[in-house]
């Protein structure tokens, strides 16, 4: 299977995944296989949307109903969740719609708000808009480091392969150096 055939087979559901669970790397990736015609760039964000919006929606709940045992159960996250609940007092609204974009805190906030007893309904509207808003920001982010790629580079197809490879690696190395840099 070639890696068009591979992006176009598996790309969207990929996407929604990668998003559900973090999701930077995934969307920069599809918004660039976007621009390289391989995605449909609103199916994309579509894909992204919902696997942002809804895996924050897991969390939240998850903080609802076990957010201390959860906070405790893991001490890593003690330093972010104090960060979090101090950003909460001052700017709830602000916290709710960008916390996608505070590299470290996208996983462990919805967390947070979720033990913070925050109304349920708030929490969603709220995180509807903040989810489209990352979601386009980083979404036409890839397709226009496509764009840009293209004009630098020329000819992007001899390189794609590569491209995509060191674009998931990075990511992927990203993750592993934060996930050390805890321990």
């Amino acid at each position: 299977m070639s890696l068009e055939e591979l992006i176009s087979t598996y790309g969207y559901a990929a996407i929604a995944l990668g998003t559900f669970l973090e999701g930077e790397t995934i969307l920069v990736l599809g918004g660039l296989a976007a621009y390289r015609g391989y995605l449909e760039l609103p199916w994309v964000l579509v894909s992204a949307f919902w696997g942002t919006l809804l895996g924050d929606q897991l969390y939240f709940y998850i903080g609802r109903a076990k957010g201390q045992s959860v906070l405790e159960k893991h001490r890593n996250w003690k330093s972010k969740s104090e960060k979090v609940f101090s950003l909460l007092n001052k700017h709830q609204v602000l916290l709710i719609l960008g916390f996608r974009f505070l590299y470290g805190l996208r996983t462990v906030t919805p967390i947070v708000l979720g033990a913070s007893r925050i109304a349920p309904v708030r929490f969603l509207i709220l995180n509807i808009f903040g989810a489209l808003t990352w979601t386009i920001a980083i979404g036409v982010m890839g397709y226009i480091f496509g764009h840009t790629l293209e004009v630098i580079i020329g000819d992007v197809k001899r390189y794609e392969l590569w491209l995509f490879i060191g674009l998931a690696a990075l990511g992927v190395l990203i993750r592993t150096v934060h996930l050390l840099s805890k321990k």
